[in-house]
């Protein structure tokens, strides 16, 4: 028997959120733990390039997961790396398992100074959403910081071509409490980090729901 979804109430009006997630958390009916996601459609023109949303947020509560992260490293970095939690640490011989074909991670970090070798990977790593930058914060010299924010539930985020922010933010076994931080958290951001070259109303609608759920419109600006 295939798994029914389980079906939302018709809204005429945005939920106020603390309502929205106890009414979702009602749908918890699976055998597994669903994965609890917001979409932001934002009043902007993605095409723009002083329009684009995107970064990085690690939210209160973290999300439910723990991620793989590889690090690009050598000297004292590596032993730094190691011990925040790195899944794997390297250089050239990292690079060339990765190019032939190993990508078991979520998450890659580079100390500057390794950016040589990790160049090359681009149109390995591109692709994938997974090549260092910085702007994304994932080439520093403190990788060990970096690492554990990303073990903490660091994540990162960007506008797709209509307009759209996704982000998970927990899982229904979260307290309800705890999803409401999340997804204030991260509502928060977005505004916070309105382009500034977008102009009239920013945040058109906000939705949250769960792998097997339909999506509950929230009040998110």
């Amino acid at each position: 028997m295939k798994a029914m979804r389980a079906k939302a109430p018709e809204q005429t009006e945005p939920m106020p959120l603390a309502d929205a997630v106890t009414l979702l958390k009602t749908f918890n009916t699976t055998k597994f733990d669903q994965t609890v996601e917001i979409i932001m459609h934002l009043g902007i023109d993605p095409k723009q390039a002083d329009q684009l949303v995107r970064g990085s947020i690690a939210l209160p509560h973290g999300i439910g997961k723990t991620v793989r992260v590889v690090v690009f490293a050598k000297g004292d970095k590596i032993d730094e790396a190691k011990a925040a939690g790195a899944d794997e640490v390297g250089g050239a011989d990292l690079a060339e398992k990765i190019k032939g074909g190993w990508t078991d991670f979520e998450v890659c970090v580079a100390a500057p100074d390794m950016m040589g070798v990790v160049g090359p990977l681009g149109k390995v790593l591109g692709p994938r959403g997974l090549m260092p930058s910085p702007r994304a914060g994932t080439v520093t010299p403190d990788v060990a910081k970096m690492v554990k924010e990303y073990k903490a539930g660091k994540r990162e985020f960007r506008c797709d071509a209509g307009g759209n922010v996704h982000a998970v933010v927990g899982k229904m076994s979260f307290d309800a409490a705890k999803l409401v931080d999340n997804i204030n958290a991260f509502i928060n951001h977005i505004l916070h980090i309105k382009p500034a070259a977008v102009k009239g109303h920013y945040v058109k609608g906000a939705v949250i729901k769960g792998t097997m759920t339909l999506a509950l419109r929230i009040q998110a600006a």
